[in-house]
């Protein structure tokens, strides 16, 4: 499979593994991501995972439009919504994901960046949105996440241009957390990947959700939310490990309880 699911500890490595294609995405690639993601949402034992592309020249260009021109769906299957779900087309995914960008982040490359929550890029990483020199639309989030993340003007510009900006523009407009040489890549996203999961998983994923449903509810709705589930959490064995290991000066073992 070309698309692999490793393990650290509790960190996963997702690793998008057709270098020879720039890690572009045909129809099973796509189907065997969404069940790697799927595996992700589901083992309470991940708490962390990274996303990347396998060799140095790409973290990945998004759909193999060789593989997709002519390929017209069913009109049907617009409606079988939940079918194949990825990360960037909507599954909730609570785990903190990792991006570390190794090159080439176009199209659907972006739009996955676009909807990880942390994002660590080589030297010579390079993003953009081009599908519209291409007669299409970047979907799975690039239309509706883009001005979200970027200001106004810049996303508008990156979206209907299709001109891409490289890892130093990146960082300046807040798209990317840092800027690493190559051969450091993978340490600095393990780096920030242990750290969260040194953390209480529960209040992570917790605290991750509620950032995200913030943006869709009004203030009040969502400071009652953020009350009601921080109430949840004081229950819990983690949040009585946490107290425990303060008032003892030492480092907490969270369970996951």
């Amino acid at each position: 499979m070309s698309i692999e699911l490793d393990r650290d500890g509790y960190v996963a490595l997702i690793t998008i593994n057709r270098p020879e294609r720039l890690n572009a995405l045909d129809a099973q690639h796509y189907s065997d991501l969404s069940s790697v993601w799927c595996e992700v949402r589901d083992d309470s034992s991940i708490r962390a995972a990274i996303v990347t592309g396998a060799g140095e020249r790409a973290f990945t260009v998004g759909a193999d439009l060789k593989s997709f021109i002519g390929d017209v769906p069913e009109l049907n299957e617009l409606w079988l919504t939940q079918r194949g779900q990825l990360l960037n087309r909507g599954l909730e995914v609570w785990t903190p994901v990792i991006a570390a960008i190794n090159g080439y982040c176009l199209g659907g490359g972006m739009t996955l960046m676009l909807a990880t929550d942390i994002r660590v890029a080589a030297e010579h990483a390079c993003f953009g949105l081009p599908e519209v020199k291409r007669g299409v639309l970047p979907a799975n989030g690039g239309t509706q996440r883009i001005l979200d993340q970027l200001p106004f003007a810049i996303g508008m510009e990156m979206l209907l241009t299709g001109e891409s900006i490289n890892a130093d523009v990146a960082l300046r407009w807040g798209m990317v957390n840092l800027v690493v040489p190559a051969a450091e890549l993978l340490d600095a996203a393990f780096a920030y990947a242990r750290q969260i999961a040194a953390n209480a998983p529960l209040a992570v994923r917790a605290a991750k959700e509620l950032a995200y449903r913030s943006r869709d509810l009004d203030l009040a709705a969502g400071l009652r939310l953020e009350q009601a589930i921080a109430r949840i959490l004081r229950g819990s064995a983690d949040a009585r490990e946490g107290a425990r290991a303060f008032t003892e000066k030492r480092e907490p073992d969270f369970s996951g309880a």
